[in-house]
C-alpha cells in the first residue's frame, strides 16, 4: 500500500464542571478529558484509523511547554514526508521511515503507534480479515473478552468499597482503583475491598498514584509496608508501585514480596518493555497507542508466551477506539487474560464523566456481564464517527492539575 495522507485530530472532552479529588497531601483537579484521533488514507481510497497518545507528558522529551496540536503536526509534516513516495508493504517499513527522523525514543515508539494501528486497520480491510487473525496469522474464533472495570481514584475507602460492589453487580469479575489517601487509609481501603466482594471478585491496585504525592511519596520501606499490610487482603496485582525505569527498584521489590507485581503502560518503548520483563514482574502491561502499535506489543505476547512466569496484559486507559485496538491483541494472544475497561460517567461505578470516549465510535459495542465481544468485521471491525471532530474540539490546557500542600 502507499499512504496519500495523514491528519490527526486533538479532541478535548470537557469535565464540567471541574471535579476536585483529594489525596494524601494535596489536591487534583479534573478539567477535560483528551484524545488524539489520526486517520490514515492510502492512494487506493482505503482509510485506517488509530488512537495516539494523548497526555502532554508523552511530548515532553521533544517538545518543551507545547500543546497535543505539536504532536499532530509531527505527524501531519515530518512523518508524513518520511513516507511520501514509500510502498509500505510490512510494518518494517513504517519503522524504517520513523527511524529515520531520529526522534526522541518516546515520541519514535508513539508515532510509530499511530502508524502501526492504522496500518493493521487498512490491511484487514484489503484482506477481509480481523487485525487479530493478521497478529495470530491464522484462524481465530474469540470468545467474548473477560473485562476489568478500571475506576476508582482518590475516594475515600468506604467509597471504592461502594464502587467495587457496584461493578460487582454489574458482572465484572475484578476492579481497578487509584490509591494515595495515605497508608493508614490505603490500608483500610483493601480490607473494605475484600469484605464488600469476598471472594466473587479480584481487586487491582494501580499503585503509581504512591510516588506523585509531591512530599508526601512513599519511599521504598514504605511501598514494603504496603505490600505486607495488603497480604491477606490478596489484591491480583499491584500496579506501578514504583517509579517507571526504576529497575533496580522493581527488582529489590520482587524479592522482598511475594505479591504479583504489574507495570509497563509508563515505559519509553518496547525496548524499556523488554527490560522491565527481567525484574520481576508478573505482568507486563504494553499499549498499542505507546508501544510501536500491534507489531510492537506482539513481539511483547510472543516473549511473555515462552514463559511461565510473566504474561502480557494489555494497558487501556481511552476511547473505546482504543478499547477495541487492545481487544484486538487479547483475542489473538495465546494466553488467557483480563482486557482494561476504564468505567466512565456520573454514577457510582463510573471514574468521571468522558462522553467523547464512546461518541468516537458509530459502532454500538456489545459489553454485558462484564465482557466484551468485538465487533465482527475486517481490520479493527469498527466504524468511526468523524463528526466527534467538531463536536468536541481541543480545549487548551492541562487535562489535570496538582496542588499540593505545604510542608
Amino acid at each position: 500500500m502507499r499512504l496519500a495522507d495523514i491528519t490527526v485530530h486533538t479532541l478535548s472532552s470537557p469535565i464540567d464542571p471541574p471535579q476536585v479529588r483529594k489525596f494524601y497531601g494535596g489536591r487534583r483537579r479534573l478539567l477535560k478529558r483528551d484524545f488524539v484521533l489520526a486517520v490514515v488514507e492510502t492512494a487506493d481510497g482505503l482509510v485506517g484509523y488509530a488512537p495516539a497518545a494523548a497526555t502532554s507528558s508523552a511530548m515532553r522529551e521533544y517538545f518543551e511547554g507545547t500543546s497535543h496540536d505539536d504532536l499532530a503536526d509531527l505527524l501531519e509534516t515530518r512523518v508524513a514526508a518520511a513516507l511520501d513516495g514509500v510502498t509500505v508493504e510490512s510494518p518494517a517499513d513504517l519503522r524504517d521511515a520513523v527511524a529515520g527522523l531520529d526522534l526522541p525514543t518516546k515520541l519514535a515508539s508513539e508515532a510509530l503507534g499511530v502508524l502501526d494501528v492504522a496500518y493493521h486497520d487498512i490491511r484487514g480491510k484489503e484482506l477481509g480479515a480481523p487485525v487479530y487473525e493478521l497478529l495470530a496469522d491464522g484462524d481465530v474464533d474469540p470468545e467474548p473478552l473477560d473485562l476489568y472495570a478500571s475506576a476508582g481514584m482518590y475516594m475515600e475507602p468506604e467509597g471504592y468499597a461502594e464502587q467495587a460492589a457496584a461493578l460487582r453487580e454489574q458482572g465484572f469479575s475484578a476492579y481497578k482503583y487509584r490509591p494515595g489517601l495515605g497508608p493508614e487509609k490505603d490500608e483500610r481501603t483493601v480490607r473494605l475491598l475484600r469484605e464488600a466482594v469476598g471472594d466473587e471478585m479480584d481487586f487491582m491496585v494501580d499503585a503509581h498514584t504512591w510516588w506523585k504525592l509531591g512530599e508526601r511519596s512513599y519511599d521504598f520501606e514504605q511501598v514494603v509496608e504496603q505490600f505486607d499490610a495488603f497480604a491477606d487482603s490478596d489484591p491480583y496485582w499491584i500496579e506501578e508501585p514504583v517509579e517507571p525505569a526504576d529497575y533496580d527498584a522493581y527488582e529489590r521489590l520482587d524479592a522482598r514480596t511475594d505479591l504479583p507485581l504489574a507495570g509497563g503502560e509508563s515505559e519509553a518503548s518496547v525496548a524499556g518493555l523488554r527490560r522491565l520483563l527481567e525484574t520481576g514482574v508478573d505482568f507486563l502491561q504494553g499499549d498499542v497507542r505507546h508501544h510501536a502499535g500491534f507489531t510492537g506489543c506482539w513481539e511483547c505476547v510472543e516473549l511473555c508466551a515462552e514463559r511461565d512466569d510473566v504474561v502480557f496484559v494489555p494497558h487501556n486507559f481511552g476511547t473505546h477506539l482504543g478499547l477495541v485496538a487492545n481487544g484486538h491483541l487479547v483475542a489473538a494472544s495465546p494466553e488467557d487474560v483480563r482486557l482494561e475497561y476504564p468505567v466512565f460517567g456520573d454514577g457510582v461505578e463510573a471514574m468521571y464523566p468522558f462522553p467523547l470516549a464512546a461518541d468516537v465510535l458509530e459502532t454500538d459495542l456489545d459489553v454485558e456481564n462484564g465482557s466484551l465481544t468485538l465487533p465482527e468485521g475486517p481490520g479493527l471491525g469498527v466504524e468511526v464517527d468523524e463528526s466527534v471532530i467538531e463536536e468536541y474540539p481541543y480545549v487548551e490546557g492541562a487535562w489535570t492539575e496538582f496542588e499540593y500542600d505545604e510542608a
